[in-house]
């Protein structure tokens, strides 16, 4: 079976902004995607991730979350991270509602596992209390990142199209 790409929306929908990651993978599975592509919410089940991870380790995996980053919220922002220093050291047990990035793919690297590509299509928030809905600018960034992501999945789909042909490394903050 040949590598595909798994794109999972991350967050918490009762904590206003934390549910970007949730409105954009909704809105994304209504649209046609390249063969290969699996959308899936994973809200805040890092465990689950984790073991899909597990179980896909060629796979290029797009997070979709908000992510701090000072800039004016609703930014949008595609990073690919450094997974070591992401991962950090495995410890603890493991919580499966814990789903920061660090989390998933330290308790990945305890499971064995290491990931494929990945990257993360992130939005500034302006606000992650306890209240439903996105605000304002997050909810006017779900439609941007939408449109992100399809070019990151023609992108990836022609990556996996040229057998043999190095891929560049994508920048912090841009394509």
């Amino acid at each position: 079976m040949s590598p595909g790409v798994l794109v999972a929306g991350i967050g918490n929908i009762f904590l206003g902004d934390d549910g970007f990651g949730v409105e954009v993978v909704r809105r994304l599975a209504g649209k046609p995607l390249p063969p290969g592509v699996r959308v899936a919410d994973f809200g805040i089940r890092g465990l689950h991730l984790a073991f899909e991870l597990l179980e896909h380790p060629d796979d290029t995996t797009v997070l979709v979350d908000v992510t701090p980053r000072g800039g004016e919220p609703g930014t949008v922002y595609l990073i690919e991270p450094d997974l070591e220093t992401l991962a950090g050291p495995a410890g603890g047990p493991a919580d499966a509602h814990d789903m920061t990035p660090a989390a998933v793919f330290g308790l990945l690297r305890s499971l064995g596992g290491t990931p494929g590509r990945v990257l993360i299509v992130g939005c500034e928030p302006l606000a992650t209390e306890e209240e439903r809905g996105l605000s304002p600018p997050v909810e006017g960034a779900v439609d941007e990142a939408v449109g992100l992501i399809l070019e990151v999945l023609t992108r990836e789909s022609s990556r996996e199209n040229l057998a043999g042909d190095p891929a560049g490394t994508l920048q912090e903050g841009g394509l």
